[in-house]
């Protein structure tokens, strides 16, 4: 008896290959502001803790040209301040550097930078990064009701600040470090060592450009 062969071409589906579909994810960058006169180990501490508690990209360093609210004559020229966060975040490829308030000088506005980032950068989500007494000061800031709504602000929780606002904030618990810029400058002046308050890069250019030695 002959068999007959079956085709079965026919009733064979061919395996189609899947095909991977990539959705954009958008970018979460922190900005953390200042004015960095001079940049010191607790900034850095601050950024990192902050950064990878909330699972950002990167975190940005972005010095002002001049500060609304701070006495902008005790600051030191913005090419060593700028100089100096390059130092000591060389070393940190999740560190980078913000420049658009010192290229655009004047008064540094937060709304005004904030927009501008957004324009630049469509696809990111921006995280602004500041101490629980910058917060208490929040109803102060300029045009803050527009701001809070264009940016995430993160509150860092101070012992001597309210660590409550009115306006979103995702609070995060960094450790404590009790010195700031003003201390290192003070230190500065009446000779003292600041070896571990700052990176050494840091340190050694203070020393060679002979920075914070006279009183202001």
């Amino acid at each position: 008896m002959v068999q007959r062969k079956t085709s079965v071409a026919s009733s064979v589906i061919p395996q189609v290959r899947p095909q991977r579909v990539q959705f954009g994810r958008r970018k979460r960058v922190g900005i953390y502001g200042g004015t960095f006169n001079p940049i010191h180990n607790a900034h850095l501490l601050v950024a990192d803790q902050a950064g990878k508690a909330l699972c950002l990209d990167r975190v940005l360093f972005m010095p002002d040209y001049q500060p609304p609210h701070v006495d902008h004559k005790s600051a030191i020229a913005a090419e060593d301040r700028v100089n100096m966060i390059r130092l000591a975040i060389a070393d940190n490829s999740f560190f980078g550097l913000e420049l658009d308030e010192i290229n655009r000088k004047g008064v540094s506005y937060t709304y005004d930078t904030i927009k501008r980032l957004k324009n630049r950068h469509p696809d990111t989500d921006f995280y602004f990064i500041i101490g629980g007494d910058m917060v208490d000061y929040l109803p102060k800031w300029h045009k803050i009701g527009a701001l809070a709504k264009m940016v995430q602000f993160v509150g860092v929780r101070r012992p001597k600040a309210n660590n409550i606002s009115k306006y979103p904030v995702i609070w995060v618990d960094v450790p404590q470090v009790d010195f700031s810029s003003t201390d290192i400058r003070k230190r500065i002046e009446d000779g003292r060592s600041i070896r571990y308050l700052v990176p050494s890069a840091v340190e050694d250019y203070i020393e060679e450009h002979h920075l914070y030695y006279d009183k202001h």
